[in-house]
């Protein structure tokens, strides 16, 4: 079941969306070669402690309960990378992805940082990765189905020959991180058939596509959280909490101006 929103529910999902995006902004500033992944992790753990509000991945289900605020991910690793004593060094891209719980609803947003000066290759994914977010929030506006918005989001990132990761998807966000409705960067029969759609005032969705340089095949590491592409290509992941209002769609992880994460 889809849960529509209220303009008094959205505006309180506002606010843990603006503590997401301070927290982004904090990360940001640690982003650089020598710092470890565990060092912006406690950073965001210490941030959402210090507000009150509750992250959402700290000791999320799995086979292993996820032990970190954040996920972070370097150059191959998808997406769900733990954070340790990984140190970030020139040229890497590092993918950031976290969310928090605040006076009981949810805000959820990633970016993928370059890391120093990266090479022209990886720009270009980072740039066609934030590109097909900012298409698929922008289709939104235009479109009366999520299959339409998604075909379109397909058809961006193929065209700029590169992949779209297909295992993993976004979803509906509220009282709870993941709720109805699933909300996959792809189109396919079986989804137009059984899982889409309309984009509805009310209707709030983290929309997140993951982009790859080579195949879109992931794998999982040992640590049964971790995801990698198979041939061992570069990912970006770009993600915002996007609510449907009567006046459009609205980013609610953005900065108070509209300053992007």
């Amino acid at each position: 079941m889809i849960n529509l929103r209220s303009p008094r529910e959205i505006s309180l999902m506002r606010e843990a969306g603006l503590l997401v995006w301070q927290a982004h902004q904090k990360a940001a500033a640690l982003v650089r070669p020598g710092v470890t992944t565990a060092e912006i992790d406690a950073s965001i753990d210490r941030f959402f402690a210090e507000h009150g509000a509750v992250p959402l991945f700290k000791g999320f289900p799995g086979k292993v309960p996820f032990p970190a605020v954040t996920c972070i991910s370097v150059n191959d690793e998808v997406v769900h990378g733990i954070p340790g004593r990984r140190v970030l060094r020139e040229g890497d891209i590092v993918s950031l992805d976290t969310g928090c719980k605040l006076n009981g609803w949810c805000g959820d947003a990633a970016v993928t940082r370059p890391v120093g000066t990266v090479r022209p290759e990886l720009q270009r994914l980072l740039l066609v990765t934030k590109g097909v977010l900012d298409l698929a929030i922008e289709q939104m506006a235009v479109k009366r189905r999520w299959s339409e918005v998604a075909a379109e989001m397909a058809k961006y990132v193929h065209d700029h020959n590169f992949s779209v990761v297909e295992n993993f998807v976004g979803h509906g966000i509220g009282r709870e991180m993941h709720e109805d409705p699933q909300v996959p960067n792809f189109s396919s029969a079986p989804f137009v058939k059984n899982g889409d759609f309309d984009l509805r005032t009310g209707l709030v969705i983290a929309v997140e596509p993951m982009v790859n340089i080579g195949t879109q095949k992931v794998k999982g590491l040992r640590d049964h959280w971790t995801q990698v592409t198979k041939d061992g290509k570069a990912s970006a992941h770009f993600e915002h909490t996007v609510a449907m209002t009567k006046d459009g769609p609205v980013r609610l992880t953005c900065g108070p101006d509209g300053e992007d994460v």
